[in-house]
Parts: C-alpha cells; structure tokens; sequence
C-alpha cells in the first residue's frame, strides 16, 4: 500500500519551495560556495602573480567564493561556473603602463580541475610568459567557453584540448608563440561554434581543411596572420551556418581565392585582406549577398570593378584598397546604399571623376580614395560628396589623388567630418577659416600640399581635435598660444618643413598633453622652449633644425626617459652630454647630430637602438662607452659618432655587447693603431665608415665573420698590405668598397670580381700595379640600373650611412640616392698594361676614373656601349691611338679628361666633346674642336726645295753620320750592362718607372 501525504503538506512544501526559488531569483540566497571549490580557487591564487591587487578579495577572510572578484556561482548549488579573470584594462583606451600593470602572470595550477562544473574561464589579456597551455584545462569536461587570447601562452597547443566535447567558444588568439602541429584533436569539440587562432603558428600543421569541415555549427573562424600558405580544397562545406570569416594577412601560395567560400550564402563579415590573390576579383562573391563587411585590400586584384558588386544591398563596409584595379570608378558603387565605409584606395590603375552616383550614398561616414589618379580640383571632387539631410559623413580620405585648387568654403557643410586626409596632393591657397566650424573633427591631415599664407586663428577652436598634421608646406607667420587655446584633446602635432615661427609667452601651459611632437625646420629659438617641460606623456619630439642656440635645461635631460624617439639635431646646442645610463629610459632614437656638444661620449641608455651624435666637438677616447658594463645586454644598431674630435685606439671589447650593430659610422676623428680584432664579431653589420682617421697596420682576418657588410668604407687612412683575397668570399653582398688614400700595394685579386653586387669601388691614390682583370664584366650590378641590393642598401642604411665618392672631378656624398649611383675608380695608382674591352660591358656605369697610371695601347673601341656614363677620366696614361667615334653616343657625358696622353688624329664631332674645355684633351696629338687645333693644318707636309747646294747635302750626310755612331755607342754603353746583370736591369726599370709616374703625379698637382 503507498504512503499517501495530506494535502495541506503538499500546498505547505509547494509555497516553501515557491518562496525559496523568489527569493533566489531576487539574489537573497543563502547558497555560499562550495568548501573544496573555495579552497581550489586560493590553490589556484598561490600560483599567480597579481602586481595590481585585483585578486584581494581571494582570501579566507571572505568565505563566500561567489562574491570573489571574478567568480561566478550557481545559484541554487553554489557550484563556481565562471571564472572570469580576464584583464579589466582597454589595451586600446588606456595606458600602456596600467595595462602591464593589471595583468597577471604565473602558471595555472592544476587545482581548476576540483572545479568540476566550471563552463566559463576566460583568462585574455594577461601575461603567462611564454609557458604552454597546461594539458589539463583539455579535462574540464563541462567547459564551454575557454578564452585565452593575447595571455602570453607558447609552445603546442595541447591536443588535450579536444577532449572539451561540451566547447563552443574557443579563442587562442594573439599569442605570439603559440603553434599547432596537428588537426585531429578537433574532431572531439563538435559542437564548436566560434573559434580564433589568429596569430597561431599552423605552417606546418595537417588536417586543417577536414577539422573544420567536421565543426558543423561553426558560426565565426578567424585564421588572421596564422602563416596558412595553403587550404587543400574541399568538395563542400558542412559548416554552412558560417556569419564570421578572417583569413587575412597569410599570404597563401595560391593566387585564387578557395571555391568553397563562394558557398558560404550566410556570411555576414568576410575578411581576405595581406594575401597574395591576383588576377579579376572572382565572380563567386557575387553570390555572397548577405555580406556587410568585405575586405580584399593589400591583394593584386588587376580588375576593373565588377559589376556584381552593385547587388550587395546590405553591405556597410567596402575595402578594395591596395590592389591594382583598373578603369574608371563605377558609377554603380552609387548602388550601395548602405554602405558606411567605402575604401578604394591606392588603386593606381584608376582613374577618372568621382561618379555622380555617389550622391545617392546616404549613409556614408568614411570614403578613402587616396592614391588615386583623380587629377580633379577640390570644388569638383566636394562637389559629388552626398548632400542628404541625413548625410553625417566622418571621415575623407584624398591623400595623394592630385588634388589641385584651393580649400573652398564648400567644405563647411561637412560639419560633422572626423577625419579629413588631404595629404600628398597640390593643393594650394591658404588655410580658410571656415575650418575652425569642424567641431567634431578629430584627424586633420593637410601635409605635402602647397599651402601658403598664415595659420588661421580659428584653428584654435576645433576642441576634438587629437591629430593635426600640416607638414611641407610653405605656411608662413607666428604661431601662438591663441592657436591652441581650445585644443584640449591634441596629442598629435607635426608643422615640420614650413616657414613658422613658434612664439609664446614664457609662462605658457599648453592645454593639451601631446605624445608626438614635430616641428622640424620651424622657429623655435633662440632659447629653448620651456613649455616642453609640462607635456608629461610626448614619446616623439623632433626640434632639429630650430634656430635655437642654448644649453640643454637640466629638467629635461632627467625627463628624457619618457622619450622613445628624440631628435634635436642641427641647431647650435652646447655644453656636455650627461650620462643617460639609467635603466628605466626608453629611448629607442637619439639624434643630437649638427650641435655644438662638447666633452666626452656620455653613457647612455642600453635601449637605444639609433645613436647618432655626429658633427659635434665631443673629444677623447670612446673606451668607456664601448666597453661599459661587459654582461649588459646592448640592443645598439646604429652608432653615428663621425665629424668629431675622438681620439686614440678603437677599443677591442666590440665582442661584449654590440652584437645587434648594424650600422657603424666612426669617420672623419682621429683615431689611431690598427683595428681590434673584435670588430669581427660583428656578425650582423651592414654598413662600416671609418673614413678619414690615423688608422693603419693590415684588415684583421677576423673580419671575414661580418657576411652582412654592404658598405665598407676606410678610405683616407693608412692601411697596408695586399688587398684581402677573402674579401669576395666573406662580403658577397658587398655594395660599397673604398680603400681610398691608403697604402695597399700589390696586384687587384680577380676574387674581386665576384663581387656582383657592387656599386661603388674607389681604390684611388694606392700603390697597387699590375693590369685590370679581364673578369672586370662580372660586376653585373653595374650592368644595370634596377639591382635589389642597392635597394637594400638605401633602406638599410639611410638613417646613418653617408657614402662619399669622387665624381667628375668633386667629392660628393650620396645617401638617399645611394641605389641608384655606380662607379669605378682606381686612378693615381701603377696599373698597366691595356685597359680591357670588357669594361664597356658595364653599361650602367656612371662614372669610371683610370687617371694618372700607367696604361697603354688605345681607348676600348666599344665604349660607346657604357651609354650611363657621366663622368670618364683617362688622363696621365699613356694611351695611343684616335679618340673611338663611338664615344659620341654618350648624351649624358658632362666631365671627360683624355689629356696628357699620346692620343692622337681627329676629335669625334658630338654635343657633348665638343662643349668640354679644351685642357681636358691637351698633352696629346688631337687636332678639332675644341682644341684651336685645325685638323687641316696639322696635317700639311713641309715642302722640300728643289735646287739644295752641295754643301748643304755633304752637311747633311755628316749629320747623319753622327747621329748613327752616336746613338749605337750610347745604346751599348746603356744597354750592355743591363743584358749582363739581371739584378741592374730590374733596378734601372723600376727607377724609370717610379720616376715616370711621381714626375706626372707632380706636374698634375702643380697645375
């Protein structure tokens, strides 16, 4: 018989438990946590570091674990079911510092796993340091929510993960060492909807097209910069629920986009952008109607715009930017009429007017069309910017589409403008001040425009503004406090390169606080700008070129560590340097070149990686600074201490801490001795000036370490020894060789002439002989003018490297140009012998100089075929023959110097010979222009008479007579002993050899 309950219980128990679930729901529980989960959780803190206190309420003190910061519970059971510890700090919003601040660090103690009926961890935005992702978060059976983005893991992805069967939500993203080898592991987390292993390793990683064909439910994958060079293709896709798609920036081996996301009809967001896909932009996405964002910029689509493109209704965000596009904008774009954001950017293959249509784009807030060749006026292009009553646009980008015309009142209507981009254009007039009305502007950039006249004072009202870029242009005035006086929000400044004066009252306080500062080449001085020292937050200041003449106040040489880039360059500063060595600086770029700086080299900061103090009078020996501090870590990659007084031995302690070096410029000081074997370790130099010192003794073989040497440049010093053999071998990538003014002798090694990249060779004013080796042709950097590694060279060393080189007749320096100049010189040295035709096969030659040896035979009869050359030097040779017609064709010849040769017969006719002074040809046998010459004259006979006595004709037979008998008794008398004695005959030909070539070299400098 079953037991039966009175109904008064069962209404009694029913409004008891009614109650409880109310008073649950309003959140009066009485539920705690549970003890074991309590405990686990203070496990779990013992592990971590926690610098900004945000895990205090942890603590036995507190015995409700559900009330702990971070945790949440289960109601009814008091089970902990998140764990949200997440960094509570914007990365984007805030500051730097907080955020290192609030993060936490450790390892993740196995004590989660008591948490048996967690569903939620979520540990983003902290910093782990590189530890991996335990092997024991893959047993959290019930997880369905794991985020572990931008928390510093490394190492493999645990394949433990897959066991989570219960997971939807997984984001590993933006972990720097993060890899996965493997895919199978997925096929266990089914029920997978959102995954993102952006920035995760997965190169060498198998499987990846069938785990995610076996995640049916996924809505959102985002494979962002993952290095995946390829996806092997799939049949069809199981994962049609799709919204979300990120395969950007992986530059894939495939130059098509895969098929199987033209399938894909629910993708709403489709990201393909820093890929490698080419030709027409695939017709397959016409099918994708539901998308409203599209991104396939930075790719080489080579299309024109499709038509297709009208029928997505829906989409709000457009970037075709980046990409080769073709023909006119499409007047059916004006059919996309919700979209928000519309980028068409640096397409330069289009062209043409802004359609009309565009007028219909109502919603638009952002249009880049910059880098486009749109060749429009200003007034056309505002023109055809919708005009609706609800039109709100934000943001106008134009830079560099050859704008030209003025900035015209007609940009008042754009009232609501965020930012406005009209860089890189020629537009020109003056700033109107219409522009002050732009209240909710907060990027302005007008910079390389031919802007002109004063600064208004209306720009002093635009209180958004955070960014103002006016740079290069040719503004002209004062700038005053009254310009800024409502600019609360500037963190942004550039005027640089215009005719501005800065001047404000001594006392002012600017009302903003800027992180980037340049005024370049604007009025400053004299003094220093005592303002600077309330801008707490500036990381970028550059005042070079400011007209100030005035020590460094010493508050802002204690400030300088908040500075990451520094540059004060090229005014008249004075006084010493102070030791900068403290170790919270972060300066990073440090440019106190063109000043008046004296004393020693100052220590300074390890974490600057360019020093440039060049061309200032700092003196002594630089020991110190090199050497100090042997176990310190030194992060230096170029070092600029040229054009100084420094003195004394160049320290042998480069092996302690400079192995980051780069670029070296120690040139135009007075160093002495040889150089220290350290110097070859090194390994990672490209460029080496120690030009113009006292250096001397041989090239230490440890050199041969530094492969990556593209400029070697120790000219002007007192170096000796043969010529390096090893050079060819260990500097193959060698662009730059200048042994100039030293003491080589010996012949020129043909392992020179693997050196194929070479722009630059100067072996001038050395005691080397012997001939040219014919394997001269193999420097084929010199055959041509597009070569990658004079690119290389101008980028890598621009920002300290200065190359100078002999040309037509002057030294001149090359930097930015650096690529594009090649040269040849070994003039005043003893080479001999024939100058090889295999020279003419340098065709992109510019300037080649062979003065002042000892050459014979005739000019190279093809050098006509070195059509580059500008400059061409062959004086004080002794060359023979007629100056080759084919010398004609070069146009671009301007300096040429035959002269002091036995060249003789016609100057060829051309443009260029006959406009170059007539000394460059004198000390020949050349007759024509320009030399007073005339050809015709030279080259008449002297008659003989017909009716001589015979007196005359006796005379002349005893004259011969003696002539004969003398020259055989001197000839024997000369000649005699040299054929008996080798050792006289070697000593009498080098005395005329060396007397030949120092008279010539005597004449010269004499003229």
């Amino acid at each position: 018989m079953k037991p039966t309950m009175n109904n008064n219980v069962v209404v009694s128990l029913l409004f008891i438990a009614t109650i409880n679930v109310i008073s649950l729901c309003n959140g009066n529980s009485s539920v705690g946590c549970i003890e074991t989960e309590r405990n686990a959780l203070l496990r779990f803190k013992q592990d971590l570091h926690d610098p900004s206190n945000r895990l205090a309420s942890w603590n036995i003190g507190h015995t409700d674990c559900c009330n702990w910061a971070g945790v949440v519970c289960d109601n009814f059971t008091g089970h902990v079911l998140q764990l949200s510890l997440q960094n509570p700090v914007d990365y984007y919003y805030d500051s730097e510092e907080a955020y290192l601040k609030s993060e936490l660090s450790g390892k993740l103690n196995p004590s989660l796993l008591d948490l048996k009926h967690l569903i939620h961890l979520d540990l983003s935005g902290n910093d782990f340091q590189g530890i991996q992702i335990p092997k024991h978060l893959g047993f959290m059976e019930k997880l369905r929510y794991l985020n572990l983005s931008s928390a510093g893991f490394a190492g493999m992805v645990p394949h433990q993960l897959g066991n989570l069967s219960n997971l939807q939500h997984l984001d590993l993203s933006l972990n720097y060492g993060l890899y996965v080898d493997k895919f199978s592991w997925m096929c266990g987390i089914s029920l997978l909807q959102n995954l993102d292993l952006s920035l995760t390793n997965l190169s060498k990683a198998s499987g990846l097209s069938l785990a995610i064909n076996s995640l049916s439910f996924l809505k959102v994958l985002k494979l962002s910069d993952c290095q995946v060079h390829h996806i092997p293709p799939l049949s069809s896709a199981n994962f049609t629920s799709l919204t979300t798609l990120d395969l950007s920036d992986n530059q894939f081996d495939d130059s098509f986009i895969p098929s199987w996301i033209f399938g894909l009809h629910h993708l709403i967001f489709l990201n393909l952008n820093l890929n490698n896909f080419q030709g027409p932009i695939p017709s397959g996405l016409g099918n994708l109607t539901s998308l409203r964002f599209l991104d396939l910029s930075y790719n080489h689509f080579n299309s024109t715009i499709p038509k297709w493109f009208f029928g997505f209704n829906l989409l709000e965000y457009l970037s075709l930017g980046s990409n080769r596009l073709q023909g006119r904008i499409s007047s059916g774009l004006g059919n996309l009429t919700q979209i928000k954001t519309l980028d068409l950017s640096y397409n330069k293959g289009l062209d043409g007017k802004i359609p009309r249509s565009f007028e219909r784009l109502c919603n638009l807030r952002s249009i880049s069309l910059s880098g486009i060749n749109l060749s429009l006026e200003i007034p056309q292009v505002l023109d055809v910017i919708p005009n609706c009553v609800t039109f709100e646009l934000e943001s106008l980008e134009f830079g560099a589409s050859q704008l030209t015309g003025n900035l015209t009142d007609q940009l008042g209507r754009f009232k609501n403008l965020v930012t406005l981009y009209l860089g890189f254009n020629n537009i020109s007039g003056p700033l109107p001040s219409v522009i002050g009305e732009f209240q909710f502007l907060k990027n302005l950039d007008l910079s390389y425009n031919n802007l002109e006249g004063f600064v208004p004072l209306s720009l002093g009202q635009l209180s958004s503004l955070e960014s103002l870029d006016l740079s290069s242009n040719k503004l002209i005035g004062t700038l005053s406090q009254f310009h800024f006086v409502n600019l609360t929000k500037l963190i942004m400044f550039d005027a640089s390169e215009n005719s501005l004066i800065l001047k404000f009252s001594p006392n002012w306080v600017p009302p903003f606080q800027l992180q980037y500062l340049q005024l370049r080449s604007c009025h400053l001085g004299p003094k220093f700008p005592l303002w600077l020292r309330s801008q707490k937050y500036l990381y970028h200041l550059d005042i070079s070129n400011a007209g100030i003449i005035d020590t460094i106040p010493y508050w802002f040489w204690k400030s300088i560590s908040q500075y990451n880039e520094l540059s004060l360059s090229h005014n008249q500063f004075y006084g010493e340097i102070p030791n900068l060595s403290g170790n919270n600086s972060y300066v990073s770029f440090l440019d106190l070149s063109s000043n008046n700086f004296s004393g020693q080299i100052p220590l300074l900061s390890l974490n600057i990686t360019v020093l440039d103090l060049s061309n200032n009078a700092l003196s002594g020996s630089i020991f110190q600074f090199i050497c100090h501090g042997k176990n310190m870590s030194n992060g230096m990659e170029f070092l600029k201490l040229s054009e100084n007084f420094l003195s004394g031995e160049i320290p042998d302690c480069w092996n302690m801490n400079w192995s980051s070096l780069v670029g070296l410029n120690l040139s135009h000081n007075k160093f002495t001795n040889s150089l220290p074997k350290s110097m070859g370790s090194l390994i990672s130099l490209q460029s080496l000036n120690l030009r113009n010192n006292k250096l001397s003794g041989a090239i230490p073989m440890s050199f041969k370490n530094c492969t990556e040497l593209l400029a070697f440049d120790i000219g002007e010093n007192e170096f000796v020894g043969n010529i390096p053999i090893w050079i060819s071998k260990a500097f193959s990538k060698m662009v730059v060789l200048n042994f100039r003014s030293n003491k080589f002798h010996g012949m020129l090694p043909t392992e020179l002439c693997h050196l194929s990249s070479l722009h630059i060779l100067d072996l001038a004013y050395n005691n080397l002989s012997g001939t040219i080796p014919r394997c001269i042709n193999n420097f084929t950097a010199m055959k041509r003018l597009n070569n990658s590694a004079g690119n290389a060279i101008s980028y890598s060393l621009g920002i300290v490297e200065d190359v100078s080189i002999m040309m037509k007749g002057v030294m001149v320096e090359y930097n930015q140009i650096l690529n594009l100049v090649r040269s040849i010189d070994i003039s005043m040295n003893y080479f001999s012998g024939h100058i090889p035709m295999e020279v003419t096969n340098l065709e992109a030659l510019q300037s080649l100089n062979l003065s002042n040896n000892l050459f014979t035979g005739r000019i190279p009869e093809n050098i006509g075929a070195m059509r580059s050359l500008e400059s061409l030097d062959f004086s004080e040779n002794q060359l023979s023959g007629e100056i080759p017609q084919g010398i004609s064709s070069l146009t671009f010849l301007s300096h040429l110097n035959f002269s002091n040769n036995d060249l003789n017969g016609k100057i060829p006719l051309s443009t260029q010979l006959q406009s170059m002074n007539a000394s460059s040809f004198i000390g020949n046998n050349l007759c024509g222009s320009p030399l007073p010459i005339n050809c015709s004259e030279q080259n008449v006979l002297v008659p003989i008479g017909e009716n001589r006595d015979e007196d005359g004709n006796e005379l002349d037979y005893l004259l011969h007579m003696s002539i004969a008998l003398g020259f055989v008794v001197g000839f024997w008398c000369v000649i005699g002993p040299l054929i008996v004695s080798i050792r006289w005959r070697y000593k009498y030909y080098n005395f005329l050899d060396l007397f030949g070539h120092k008279f010539s070299c005597f004449a010269k400098k004499c003229c």
